[in-house]
């Protein structure tokens, strides 16, 4: 059986990195609409912790899970984890 990587997304949340298709800025007007959308079907994850949302995390579900670290870490967290997959 394959070993899931998982990806910190902070305050001692994870995410399975091989479900990730997307990590957005939540800024934009579609990002916050994706957000919206998300909510009224059930389909989002609040992981800030009540801080503020810093960026979205899509998933190959259709999940959106929202963080309070930004983007750009999130995505240096993604390719280290990947790295160290493709190592090990």
């Amino acid at each position: 059986m394959k070993h899931q990587q998982l990806l910190n997304i902070g305050f001692g949340n994870f995410i399975v990195s091989s479900r990730i298709v997307a990590i957005v800025n939540p800024s934009s007007s579609p990002m916050r609409r994706l957000r919206e959308d998300s909510r009224k079907e059930g389909r989002l994850v609040d992981a800030t912790q009540g801080r503020k949302t810093r960026s979205i995390i899509v998933t190959d579900s259709n999940h959106c899970v929202l963080s309070s670290i930004q983007a750009e870490t999130i995505a240096q967290r993604f390719s280290s984890n990947s790295e160290d997959e493709q190592d090990g």
